[in-house]
């Protein structure tokens, strides 16, 4: 098969690992950074160029979409779905779960477990604000937040009111989050591929740092999964659309519950650490689909 990993850096440990083990199962592989990608947009003509060059006839697209590129990225994605490339994350699916907030509605309404979450506007009540979320000390995020960026812990009300007023002053839309003592300073990233759980990894801050993710210097370690963890896993990537994907969720009194999916989750810490062959996890799951569904589209020819 041809397959295109959209990345921004071939020398990435994720990319460069999709594209050692695609190329070993003999793939055809090309590294392609979306961002320097332009598309022609015409009637049955989904043109998407590269160096002046245009790219076609591509079986699957693997996307590593950065945050900060989301928009442009995800359309770039859409181009490639429109000549009918199999994509391990769709369009759509890596603009829901970035948005925060969106990805929180939709999992709730799905029945996964997550922390208490208000959303408002200057118009709100502080007070009230503070009490739905269950009261100080409480999580206040950016809804577009990454790597643990843009997540702020207050202690006391009147510290969640000076944050919420400055994140209003900048016109950023946040999310205020109940803080989940029991679990403060670690949390857990379950990597999914194709419906079934492929890697975990505890991950736990080095001081006294609320925040655990590995961007922050927190530090990585192997762990094993309760079923219920397992499948709550599962059912928030299904929920999202996201059949390859991170997971994280924290360990609560009520049960697991999901801080975020990730569209584009890093391999490195859940293969180094954990032990885990994720990459070839990966390239199993879009050869066993791009390959159905090719066959599929031939068929209905």
């Amino acid at each position: 098969m041809r397959i295109a990993i959209l990345s921004k850096g071939s020398a990435n440990y994720s990319t460069r690992r999709l594209k050692e083990v695609a190329e070993a199962r003999g793939h055809e592989v090309h590294v392609i950074n979306y961002a320097k990608c332009y598309v022609s947009i015409e009637k049955d003509q989904p043109v998407v160029r590269y160096k002046g060059k245009s790219l076609k006839d591509f079986d699957a697209i693997i996307p590593r979409i950065a945050q900060t590129y989301t928009k442009y990225g995800t359309a770039i994605v859409r181009q490639f779905e429109h000549q009918g490339a199999f994509s391990t994350a769709s369009s759509i699916a890596i603009v829901r779960s970035r948005d925060k907030l969106r990805a929180y509605q939709i999992m709730a309404k799905a029945g996964v477990g997550i922390p208490k979450t208000v959303f408002a506007r200057e118009t709100a009540n502080f007070e009230d604000v503070v009490e739905l979320a269950g009261g100080t000390p409480l999580i206040i995020k950016v809804a577009r937040g990454t790597h643990g960026n843009g997540v702020v812990l207050a202690e006391t009300p009147k510290a969640a009111k000076a944050v919420m007023q400055a994140f209003y002053v900048e016109g950023v839309n946040f999310l205020v989050q109940e803080f989940v003592k029991e679990s403060a300073g670690e949390d857990i990233r379950v990597i999914v591929v194709g419906g079934r759980v492929v890697a975990s990894v505890k991950r736990q801050s080095l001081d006294d740092d609320f925040r655990s993710n590995t961007h922050q210097g927190g530090q990585g370690s192997p762990v094993k999964l309760t079923d219920e963890e397992k499948k709550t896993a599962v059912k928030a990537a299904k929920a999202m659309g996201l059949p390859i994907c991170g997971v994280d969720l924290m360990r609560s009194n009520r049960g697991p519950l999901v801080l975020e999916v990730n569209s584009s989750a890093s391999l490195k810490t859940p293969e180094l650490v954990a032990k885990r062959d994720v990459a070839s996890k990966i390239i199993e799951y879009i050869e066993q689909n791009a390959k159905r569904r090719n066959k599929k589209d031939k068929v209905g020819a």
